[in-house]
């Protein structure tokens, strides 16, 4: 069955008033203002001993919804072909996010993922991350694929998309329940700034979604004792 998601079992933040505080790690595109007081929980330690992989189970939230989308080479491509036969983790974010705690924060722990299973070769071909933009304006292929060489490693199986455009990117965003609204002034320009709400997905290799972080939830550590347990436990 196709979402949309409209539930977690974590908190959402809103990237404006509400939402994560401002800044971006390792901005490609905008000076980092100030360090905000409180980094979310992904930036340091994890303050509790984690479930042993396998132990528990993840039950599934449905089916992950299937869209269009560009790659970074510009070509169309279904968003299932992008997630292949692999174990997904899933991120929505636009490259130009001046939110320590939002888009940045998504991307610091899909790198140290990718780390955490370089050093697992076991798993390491078993699992694909995925980041996707929801600013079509701004992040062009060539753009997206700028961003991500800064971030994946050469030999890592991180894919980076984005779109043509609204049209193909709202049915998406629908079906994941990923709220966006996009700014602009009183002449109708758009500013680059997007309120959101940060979600990052775990889907399997059924394409079902086996867990969904926000970001008091979302840790490297966490995330990669749950790509282990899909794996050892794939069906929900």
């Amino acid at each position: 069955m196709s979402l949309p998601i409209t539930s977690i079992a974590s908190e959402e933040h809103r990237t404006t008033a509400h939402l994560p505080e401002p800044t971006m790690h390792e901005a490609m595109h905008a000076s980092p203002p100030e360090k905000p007081a409180i980094l979310a929980p992904g930036y340091g330690p994890l303050s509790f001993v984690a479930p042993q992989a396998g132990s528990y189970r993840l039950p599934s939230f449905g089916e992950a919804p299937n869209g269009e989308v560009l790659g970074e080479d510009g070509e169309p491509w279904s968003l299932h072909d992008a997630y292949g036969d692999k174990v997904v983790v899933l991120s929505f974010i636009f490259t130009t996010c001046h939110d320590i705690n939002g888009c940045p924060l998504a991307t610091y722990v899909m790198q140290q993922v990718q780390s955490a299973l370089q050093r697992d070769p076991k798993i390491e071909d078993s699992v694909r991350l995925v980041s996707f933009s929801f600013d079509p304006e701004l992040d062009t292929p060539e753009v997206i694929s700028a961003y991500g060489n800064h971030f994946r490693s050469p030999d890592s199986d991180w894919v980076f998309l984005t779109t043509t455009g609204t049209e193909m990117l709202q049915p998406t965003l629908d079906a994941y329940g990923q709220w966006v609204i996009r700014d602009y002034d009183e002449s109708g320009a758009y500013l680059g700034t997007i309120s959101h709400i940060l979600r990052v997905f775990l889907i399997d290799k059924q394409k079902r979604i086996r867990n969904i972080y926000s970001t008091s939830f979302l840790h490297a550590d966490t995330v990669f004792n749950d790509i282990q347990t899909v794996l050892m436990q794939p069906d929900p």
